[in-house]
């Protein structure tokens, strides 16, 4: 007879399948549901037209935490990352700046546009590099309830004071600065190269319904310094075989620990008797039970349509409606019969197997803000390209190539909504964006596939579009994600957990939250 479900887990994006795959390695029997045809969420590679493979939502990868990795063996299960070691921008003047990963190219680069910038640039990456460090052991912390009492909550709390005490005044005042200013503001105290400080700030928009000025964002450009890819601090990297490689990375180490994952399997609802989770409802009516029930999903789908509302207490309802999502990213990946070729760098080269940033200014970025501010897609958007194929041959037929191109902004809520057409002029504004930088650019498109953040919700599953299921606000963080007293990956509803990038520590390709999630159910069932 076989023994019933410790866990089933809804939802197959990276948090589910890495929660599941821990379980698994504890000896508990865990099915994962997945209501799409693949497995990983908004980390997947998929053939949209016939021979071009594109990592169509998520697209690189450096957040993925290093410990996952190995304890998950997901090298022995295929994944392989592989550096992106420059980002171009071009300029609309014809010049470019070029970000090159060695350390003595991007000096001498800052000396051709701006020599005091030089020695700053050096002390800009020790400082990151402290405050990523800094921040980088909350990650691994079960966030303390403030207002608890409970002695492991002190515990955690004196544990977390004293890790901000040894950090000594000065980094404590400088990693405040960095929790509240503004990604420009922060930049600007640092460097006077105008490309290099849009380029940068850029990174603290990216997922966020905000300007390069609001504040905030340096936080969020911070939170992208935290990668790690094989020893190189905050690298960014490509997956072999697209982000997709990485769930089904993931899903082979479940599946070698006996974890069984179900495709095309949509979970209704999650079945409650005398206040405990018992197991789901699918949508065709099977019923499945188990010990315990975990959501990989975003807070409003786990707590607001999952769960019946009146098992929840009103604050944490009326926290999860004030939890904000505002999706503002949209997507376009292009099959080409050619490369783009750069009028600022022309003709083939190693600036291709890097990004393409298109962040000229700061002014740039904020006047692409303000379109969305008044519920309109940018049309002259921010956007960070890559060429996969070039990376990794793989992913198209011989002699062509497929580019990838994140876009912001795109407002979920577009003035008047998201229709065919509207998606069809993002697209236009986009490839016109481009093509001022490569003229060839039109000409070379084969295919493409044009994403709003309504496709994202729709198709991935993602309240509004939000690539970070919730904003990275500092109302959104820590012992606040979701909502204050529900932070520990548990839910008013015994034996029913959250795991996805609604928890803490957040979104990206990182893992986190699921590997925190199942240390905390496999506590829970050592002290039943």
């Amino acid at each position: 007879m076989t023994r019933p479900y410790d866990a089933i887990i809804i939802g197959a994006g990276h948090n589910g399948l890495v929660t599941a795959a821990y379980l698994g390695r504890a000896g508990k029997r865990v099915l994962v549901l997945e209501r799409r045809h693949l497995v990983g969420g908004a980390a997947v590679t998929e053939e949209i037209f016939p021979g071009f493979k594109y990592s169509v939502f998520s697209y690189v990868v450096s957040l993925l935490r290093p410990d996952i990795i190995r304890e998950l063996d997901l090298a022995s299960h295929g994944l392989q990352i592989l550096p992106l070691e420059s980002t171009l921008t071009p300029l609309p003047n014809g010049d470019y700046f070029m970000a090159w990963g060695d350390h003595d190219l991007a000096r001498q680069e800052l000396q051709r546009h701006a020599p005091r910038d030089v020695e700053a640039y050096d002390e800009f990456g020790r400082l990151m590099h402290h405050m990523a460090m800094a921040v980088r052991p909350i990650l691994g912390m079960i966030p303390p309830d403030p207002t608890s009492l409970s002695p492991g909550d002190l515990k955690s709390l004196l544990k977390l004071g004293k890790h901000f005490h040894d950090l000594g005044p000065e980094r404590f005042h400088m990693l405040y600065r960095l929790m509240t200013m503004s990604s420009a503001d922060f930049l600007e105290d640092w460097f006077e190269c105008e490309p290099l400080k849009a380029t940068k700030s850029a990174s603290g928009i990216i997922g966020t319904f905000l300007g390069p000025r609001s504040p905030g964002t340096a936080y969020v450009l911070m939170h992208h310094y935290m990668g790690d890819i094989d020893g190189a601090f905050r690298a960014w990297g490509f997956a072999r075989g697209g982000t997709g490689a990485i769930s089904e990375a993931i899903a082979g180490a479940a599946r070698a620990a006996g974890v069984e994952i179900r495709t095309e399997a949509s979970v209704e609802r999650v079945m409650v008797e005398r206040g405990k989770a018992v197991g789901v409802a699918l949508e065709d009516g099977t019923e499945i039970r188990a010990r315990t029930v975990v959501s990989a999903l975003d807070p409003r789908r786990t707590f607001l349509q999952l769960l019946d509302q009146s098992l929840l207490p009103d604050d944490l309802i009326d926290g999860l409606r004030r939890y904000r999502y505002r999706g503002s990213s949209g997507k376009v990946n292009l099959a080409l019969s050619e490369l783009p070729n750069f009028t600022c760098m022309p003709g083939p080269g190693a600036h291709l197997a890097g990004a393409i940033s298109i962040s000229p200014s700061i002014d740039y970025l904020e006047r692409a803000y303000d379109d969305a501010k008044y519920g309109e897609f940018s049309r002259r958007p921010f956007m960070d390209c890559i060429f996969p194929s070039v990376i990794d041959p793989g992913m198209a037929p011989p002699g062509q190539h497929v580019m990838s191109i994140f876009v912001q902004y795109a407002p979920y809520d577009l003035n008047g909504g998201w229709t065919d057409a509207k998606r069809e002029a993002f697209g236009d504004a986009v490839i016109d964006t481009l093509a001022e930088y490569a003229p060839n650019l039109k000409s070379a498109i084969l295919h493409r596939q044009v994403i709003t953040p309504k496709d994202i919700e729709d198709i991935a599953g993602l309240t509004e579009g939000n690539i970070f299921h919730g904003e990275l606000a500092l109302n959104q963080l820590f012992f606040l994600r979701p909502a204050a007293r529900w932070a520990k990956y548990r839910t008013p509803v015994k034996r029913y957990y959250q795991c996805g990038s609604g928890t803490h520590p957040g979104g990206g390709i990182m893992g986190a939250s699921g590997r925190l999630a199942a240390r905390e159910i496999l506590a829970d069932w050592r002290g039943s």
